[in-house]
C-alpha cells in the first residue's frame, strides 16, 4: 500500500507536471471506485489545475478554486504517467486501469490504475476535501507543525491498544501504514505488542524521533522520482519490512515475522524484544 512518504512523491511528481495545465478529458473504468456522484466526473473538466494536495494517504487535485478530484489508492492502487496516452477512449474490462485523466493542450496525462481482484481504490469529486469521510477523520500529519512531541504524548496517553495498531489508526496519526509502524518501531527499539500506555516517557520519546526521522528520510529518498521508480525505492529503504530470514542491519539478528489473516509485520528479536520471538498466531494455530 502507498503511504505517507510514496504519496508524498506522486504529490510532488504530479504537481510539477500539472499545475497550470488544464484538464482535458476524465475517462472513469471503473465504476465501483467512485464514490462521490455530485459534482459529476466531468465537472473538474475545462479547469486549470491549481494545485496538489496530500491528506495522509489521500491525493487531491485541485481543479480550479472550486473542485478536488481525490484519489485513495488503496492496497494496490497506483498512478502512472503517460507523455502519450492512447488517443482511443480506454474500454471497461477486466484490466487495471481504473480512470484516464487527459491534460490539454498536448497528449500526456496519467493513468490511476489497481491491480488484483480486491478493490479498495476510491475516487472523489468534491468541493472541499473535508467533504471526504477518510480525510475528515484523519489525525495530525506527523511531518506537519502540529506534530510536537507534547501532542504526540498526549495521543498515546490513556492508549490501551498495541503501539503498532496506533500508529497505523489514521485518526490518530495520518499516512502510516503497515511498512512504516515496522521501520518506525525497530528504529525505536520497540515491540510493536507494547501496549502505548505503558510506554515511558524515554520510549515517548525515542519513538516520536523515530517516526520524524524514518519518514522524514523516505520522503528525501522518494523526492523527484518517478512514480514508476518509488516501488523499488520503498522496498531497498525497509531495514526489516519484507525482509523475513534476512540479517537485522543494526545487529545481525535474523528478521523474524507475525502473520495476520491479511497481513503480517516484521521485527528484530535483539533490537526490539529483549531477544525474544513474538508468538505468531497463524503458525500456532496450524502447530496444533
Amino acid at each position: 500500500m502507498p503511504e505517507l512518504p510514496e504519496v508524498e512523491a506522486l504529490r510532488g511528481f504530479l504537481a510539477g507536471r500539472l499545475v497550470g495545465s488544464v484538464v482535458g478529458r476524465v475517462q472513469l473504468v471503473s465504476v465501483a471506485a467512485l464514490k462521490t456522484y455530485e459534482p459529476g466526473l466531468d465537472a473538474v473538466e475545462g479547469r486549470t489545475v491549481a494545485g496538489v494536495e496530500r491528506y495522509g494517504k489521500f491525493l487531491a487535485l485541485r481543479a480550479g478554486e472550486q473542485l478536488f478530484l481525490v484519489m485513495h489508492l488503496g492496497r494496490a492502487g497506483w498512478v502512472r504517467w503517460r507523455e502519450q496516452l492512447p488517443a482511443a477512449p480506454p474500454r471497461p474490462g477486466k484490466g487495471p486501469l481504473a480512470l484516464r485523466v487527459r491534460i490539454s493542450p498536448g497528449e500526456a496525462g496519467f493513468d490511476v490504475t489497481e491491480a488484483g481482484s480486491q478493490k479498495h481504490l476510491a475516487l472523489y469529486v468534491v468541493r472541499d476535501p473535508q467533504d471526504v469521510p477518510g480525510i475528515a477523520r484523519l489525525g495530525p500529519d506527523p511531518l506537519g507543525e502540529d506534530f510536537t512531541p507534547a501532542a504526540f504524548a498526549g495521543m498515546l496517553r490513556g492508549e490501551r491498544r498495541q503501539i503498532k495498531g496506533v500508529l497505523r489508526d489514521q485518526s490518530v496519526l495520518a499516512g502510516i501504514g503497515n511498512a512504516y509502524t515496522d521501520e518506525i518501531l525497530h528504529a525505536a527499539r520497540l515491540s510493536p505488542f507494547q501496549l502505548a500506555d505503558a510506554l515511558s516517557e524515554e520510549d515517548v520519546a525515542r519513538l516520536y524521533a523515530a517516526v520524524g526521522t524514518t519518514l522524514g528520510e523516505a520522503v528525501e529518498r522518494a523526492r523527484g522520482l518517478a512514480p514508476e521508480d518509488l516501488k523499488a525505492e520503498k522496498r531497498t529503504g525497509m531495514r526489516v519490512h519484507g525482509r523475513t530470514g534476512e540479517p537485522c542491519p543494526v545487529c545481525g539478528d535474523t528478521v523474524r515475522e507475525v502473520s495476520f489473516s491479511d497481513s503480517s509485520l516484521q521485527y528484530c528479536p535483539t533490537c526490539q524484544t529483549g531477544g525474544k520471538p513474538l508468538a505468531d498466531r497463524r503458525l500456532s494455530r496450524l502447530l496444533k
